[in-house]
């Protein structure tokens, strides 16, 4: 099983293209030695955003020479691939058919009471002395990966042994279930107070959340 640790910088959120891809391919979870790392920027085809450039500071004219970004591709004996808020990476890599760890749900099921699970938060609460020098560079997506790797080491560490990819794949996908509804007019009630009125409605609406379905069939 092959697993990576994937993040991507972008033009923006409305359309996004990938502008940087970096990935870490790890040997197992007992580990996560770094076997292979790969880092490379790509030319958009749309402008990059005041609200992205912001963020990443990656320049248009910075990436003239760089290949198109629909060159991009992952290594194609990938199985999974990690990340935090990993959906939006793989769904600017174009949904490849892969399994999707997700550091951001795992975060959340171990660390509840935190205020805040973006990355960056998260590496100040696991790695405090060190964490201003470990951001310097946030928002490039090799350093990125970097720095979800370094809250994976500490998220399994949490959860207890984990046997392969598989296993803590399973475990991600189990902290995708929300147990509290985050809208509407139950917002902030434990799913299972839910009224089972409700729950029959918005289970046929349509693009309802699938982590969200699973949590209402409970």
């Amino acid at each position: 099983m092959t697993a990576v640790i994937f993040d991507t910088e972008t033009t923006g959120t409305a359309e996004p293209q990938i502008i940087e891809a970096a990935w870490l391919r790890l040997d197992s979870p007992a580990t996560l030695n770094v076997t292979e790392q790969f880092e490379q920027r790509y030319r958009p085809s749309q402008r990059i955003t005041l609200g992205a450039l912001a963020v990443h500071h990656i320049y248009d004219e910075e990436l003239v020479d760089c290949p198109l970004h629909t060159d991009f591709r992952l290594p194609s004996d990938v199985q999974y691939i990690i990340g935090h808020n990993v959906d939006y990476d793989w769904k600017v890599a174009g949904q490849p058919d892969v399994k999707r760890i997700c550091t951001l749900a795992l975060a959340r099921r171990y660390y509840p009471d935190a205020d805040s699970h973006s990355q960056s938060a998260m590496i100040y609460l696991i790695d405090r002395p060190n964490a201003r020098n470990l951001l310097r560079a946030a928002h490039s997506a090799l350093a990125d990966t970097q720095n979800c790797r370094s809250l994976l080491a500490n998220l399994i560490n949490l959860a207890g042994p984990v046997a392969d990819w598989e296993a803590l794949w399973q475990l991600s996908e189990q902290a995708r279930i929300p147990k509290v509804m985050t809208f509407g007019k139950h917002k902030g009630m434990p799913i299972a107070d839910v009224p089972a009125d409700y729950k029959a409605w918005l289970l046929r609406q349509p693009d309802v959340d699938p982590y969200l379905q699973a949590a209402l069939r409970r």
